[in-house]
């Protein structure tokens, strides 16, 4: 029976466009879960990265490192893994179970206080986790710093088509006050470029990015081991084909690192 049921789950996980994130078990995402799936999320935003062995990566808001060990695991890169609620204690075991403890470092770290000598890093990576801190005016102008010039951004995050100005009605039963930080990626470039601390590369909605999210969280709400999970997926799904595809989609933008003016 266990052995249908995850064969089951992997007919409706894996997926042509996603031949790397194809490879990891699904059971060990489901149970890591902490929003959209973030492997898909990375795999399209790297797509449109230049990522090379031994380069040093911050993944800013990590979650439970899946995503870490992804970069280490397809790019052969050096990982500092950066998150606030999640414990590096047991993001280390995570890391160490995948094989990837010699890349991949786990930190405790608050996005508005980094650790890290400037110029540090050759990329930064932020996988649904950018918008809870970096809609703030000044937060660019602070992280570009810890990057080298030409170094590189690169985010994915939940987003929306259209700007929101009142929460439509066909949302209101789901509607939560996070939902402010979510926003185009025309917000997203113009609120980058104006820095002058960054250089926009590629910035765009992936294809039928909502109806993946639907999907994963359909996953989630029948094979997660957790009830809040399933119930918190179930009613994530439910929005989500309420609002088909008319509000709610993904942001994902790839930006170079400029030098500050006057330097």
């Amino acid at each position: 029976m266990e052995a249908r049921s995850d064969e089951r789950l992997r007919e409706r996980l894996v997926m042509p466009r996603f031949p790397r994130s194809g490879t990891y078990d699904p059971r060990w995402m489901i149970a890591n879960v902490m929003g959209p799936n973030p492997l898909w999320l990375l795999e399209e935003l790297t797509g449109r990265m230049e990522l090379r062995p031994g380069m040093r990566v911050l993944d800013l808001g990590c979650g439970k490192a899946m995503t870490s060990v992804f970069l280490a695991r397809e790019f052969g890169v050096d990982v500092w893994a950066a998150d606030l609620w999640i414990p590096p204690t047991d993001n280390l075991e995570r890391i160490r179970e995948a094989g990837c403890a010699d890349r991949v470092v786990p930190l405790r770290v608050e996005a508005r206080e980094l650790p890290f000598a400037h110029g540090y890093f050759d990329a930064v990576v932020s996988v649904d986790a950018y918008h809870y801190f970096g809609t703030d005016d000044f937060y660019l102008g602070y992280l570009a710093d810890f990057i080298r010039p030409g170094g590189t951004l690169g985010i994915a995050v939940p987003g929306v088509r259209a700007e929101i100005e009142r929460v439509p009605e066909h949302l209101r039963p789901y509607w939560q006050w996070e939902f402010m930080s979510l926003h185009t990626v025309a917000w997203w470039r113009r609120h980058w470029e104006l820095t002058g601390r960054a250089r926009v590369r590629d910035a765009w909605e992936p294809d039928d990015g909502w109806r993946l999210w639907r999907t994963w969280c359909e996953v989630c709400a029948e094979a997660a081991e957790d009830e809040a999970v399933r119930e918190a997926s179930r009613q994530e799904a439910l929005m989500l084909a309420a609002d088909a595809g008319r509000t709610f989609t993904f942001a994902h933008l790839v930006a170079e690192m400029t030098e500050p003016a006057g330097s």
